[in-house]
């Protein structure tokens, strides 16, 4: 699935707007940046509770064997008049050594779209990624979701089958909770970026993108490591499904 260029001219013109906008308002605090990262990892929690632990209502298990990295934006606001566009924050999660998972990056998404449109939303929004390019896109800067990936729009329920794609094309598979319930959802030019400034408040200054995503994790917050564990728990691979306890 190719994104278009007004797509993607839309996406870029969306987080210059957005930077403009918080470079107009007063400087957040560390420790504004900090709550507001802890508040993050609990709605991200929650996400994903609703997402991996009740996998009626969310991904199917066959999918989270595959995935080698989980996003997970919760409260995504969704504006629009004719031009919209999407923004939101949330946690990168990436699978690593023996399958185990890392503790969370903070990231951004924007995205932009034409068409008849009015009003405001606010939806909860989970990636889930199947290769490790997509994933060192998203560590080397900006990533754009079908043009450095290809995305589709993810199954839903323990019995969705595997034949929904049986040779995963797709890199990406997108999900977007409103009311909680999941669904696919389109996010064809959607742009991920990292976001340092809120790994830097909540990790410590000196703590790297690198450091944050290795496997084994670093020593963070008792909530993060919360949100990993459920992570280890609920998304293991299919040979770690087979081992012994």
């Amino acid at each position: 699935m190719r994104v278009t260029a007004l797509t993607r001219s839309l996406s870029a013109a969306l987080l210059i707007l957005f930077g403009l906008a918080a470079a107009a308002v007063p400087q957040i605090s560390a420790a504004d940046t900090r709550d507001a990262a802890q508040q993050r990892v609990s709605a991200s929690r929650d996400v994903l509770h609703q997402l991996i632990g009740m996998p009626d209502r969310g991904a199917p298990d066959w999918l989270l064997a595959r995935a080698q990295g989980i996003a997970v934006i919760p409260g995504v606001i969704k504006i629009g008049f004719i031009v919209g566009g999407r923004r939101g924050h949330g946690l990168l999660f990436v699978r690593g050594k023996h399958g185990r998972w890392s503790d969370g990056s903070f990231i951004t998404l924007t995205s932009g779209s034409i068409g008849w449109q009015i009003g405001a939303q606010s939806t909860d929004v989970v990636l889930v990624f199947t290769t490790p390019q997509s994933i060192r896109g998203i560590r080397k800067g900006q990533f754009t979701l079908g043009a450095d990936a290809s995305v589709a729009a993810g199954p839903v329920g323990r019995s969705a089958s595997a034949g929904t794609n049986v040779k995963l094309r797709a890199e990406v598979y997108s999900y977007s909770r409103s009311r909680g319930l999941f669904a696919g959802v389109s996010l064809d030019g959607g742009a991920l970026q990292i976001d340092h400034k809120t790994n830097r408040a909540y990790y410590g200054n000196d703590t790297s993108t690198d450091r944050i995503l290795a496997t084994p994790p670093l020593k963070a917050p008792a909530a993060m490591k919360r949100l990993r564990d459920m992570l280890d728990r609920y998304a293991p691979t299919k040979a770690q499904q087979k081992a012994p306890d």
